[in-house]
């Protein structure tokens, strides 16, 4: 069956089932790959968890660049297929490359010229500073495997590839987890590097991500003129993508900033929620993922009514599988924050924070299925709109609010911020049907 079959006329449930366990066993393979490499620096050195902390949201930039504008090619790709001019597809896949080649170079030149300041002012511990620069540095100025990886994996995707992308993450997910032991902790005659260690593993992990889907996803670049004409889509399609996950960043530096103020135990705490997070959102990344191009489709193709049975059923298997998220953080939050820290102050800071996110978990599935929605539809704006009052709107402030009465209530900020979201997005979807 072709893509136009596939997407157009395939019942939907089929669709996901299809697509979508490619991407989750990929995304489990990445999620297990960061909480084991968090294992192993927890077992090194506390100081070394909690630089991880403060070094994720970097990591989270990152990942918004390099998959924000993989997303955009995507679903430019998709929109092309679905009015059948599959030429003008592959001119867009061709620039996806020099793209993503650009982007590392200024990344990795802006981060490892500012990370001992953004160090300093996330800590005024010398030694986790000292282990924030040296992780920092290296994974992000030796991304380019993070940056390729995440647009030719895209690539894919709109072509109905969705197992080479996940070969891709598992072969690099197992590299790192290989790695891991052997370099922080200096095994089999090799030099012990500490947490320099991990990040080594990391971006080496990611290099071979990339050279799995390089094979199948690399495209000649188009002719210089097709490149104003389609960059300009291309951002006007993963923009709101870019910056759902750049929000991210900022929200959780916010977040880190705050927290910070109480103690560096209550900044790993964080971390190691979203370390879990990553393992739990699994369902939830992947139905962001496969419905772009299935709702661009249909869209493109002027089947509105299929676009909104995607919807629905993406909203109604989101929210039973992210239940069982919900129930493990309601009642397992001392063991999973065990598994990384033994520090008593964070397992209690953590289990009180678990409680309070697990509530989250089910209105988050609407207020990140949503910003989704509307980017596959060419709504930028509302898209938009729901990243930033979210992140920027309610996160932050609603978090410095909170704390204002204390650490334990905190962590009322995710259901409230969640449960509003939500129905900022039910308003703008009613409008939009209107």
């Amino acid at each position: 069956m072709d893509t136009s079959e596939f997407y157009g006329k395939e019942k939907i449930s089929r669709i996901l089932l299809k697509i979508a366990p490619p991407v989750m066993l990929a995304q489990l393979i990445q999620a297990f790959y960061n909480i084991v490499d968090s294992l192993f620096v927890g077992k090194y050195s506390e100081t070394g968890l909690t630089a991880l902390s403060i070094i994720y949201p970097l990591q989270l930039l990152m990942i918004a660049l390099a998959v924000g504008t993989g997303v955009g090619i995507n679903t430019d790709m998709a929109y092309y297929f679905g009015i059948r001019q599959e030429k003008k597809a592959e001119e867009v896949a061709g620039i996806g490359t020099p793209l993503a080649v650009f982007l590392w170079i200024v990344f990795a030149a802006v981060c490892y010229l500012i990370m001992p300041f953004y160090a300093r002012i996330s800590t005024n511990s010398e030694e986790i500073i000292r282990d924030v620069v040296v992780y920092g540095r290296i994974v992000c100025v030796v991304s380019i495997g993070l940056f390729t990886e995440g647009v030719w994996s895209k690539i894919l995707q709109a072509r109905g590839d969705m197992k080479t992308p996940m070969v891709a993450q598992i072969a690099g997910a197992i590299t790192n987890i290989i790695l891991d032991p052997i370099l922080i902790f200096g095994m089999f005659g090799i030099h012990k590097f500490g947490i320099a260690g991990a990040a080594i593993a990391t971006v080496i992990g990611q290099i071979v991500a990339a050279l799995v889907v390089m094979r199948k996803a690399f495209v000649r670049s188009p002719e210089k003129s097709c490149y104003l004409l389609h960059i300009k889509r291309i951002y006007q399609l993963g923009i709101p993508n870019i910056l759902m996950q750049s929000a991210y960043t900022f929200y959780i530096f916010g977040l880190n900033m705050i927290l910070a103020g109480f103690s560096d135990q209550a900044v790993t705490a964080l971390g190691l929620y979203y370390k879990w997070q990553s393992f739990f959102f699994i369902p939830l990344g992947a139905l962001q993922t496969c419905i772009v191009p299935v709702i661009s489709f249909n869209y493109a193709a002027k089947d509105q009514e299929r676009c909104k049975a995607v919807l629905k059923e993406s909203l109604i298997a989101g929210m039973a599988l992210m239940f069982l998220g919900t129930l493990c953080f309601e009642f397992l939050p001392v063991q999973m924050l065990s598994t990384f820290s033994k520090d008593a102050q964070v397992i209690a800071i953590g289990t009180n924070g678990f409680h309070y996110i697990g509530v989250a978990f089910i209105p988050m599935v609407t207020s990140l299925i949503f910003p989704v929605y509307f980017q596959a539809i060419g709504s930028a704006v509302k898209s938009s709109i729901l990243t930033v009052v979210r992140t920027m709107v309610l996160f932050v402030p609603l978090g410095y609010l909170f704390s204002r009465f204390g650490l334990q209530y905190f962590w009322l900020t995710f259901p409230v911020t969640e449960v509003l979201t939500t129905l900022v997005g039910f308003k703008f979807y009613r409008s939009q049907q209107a």
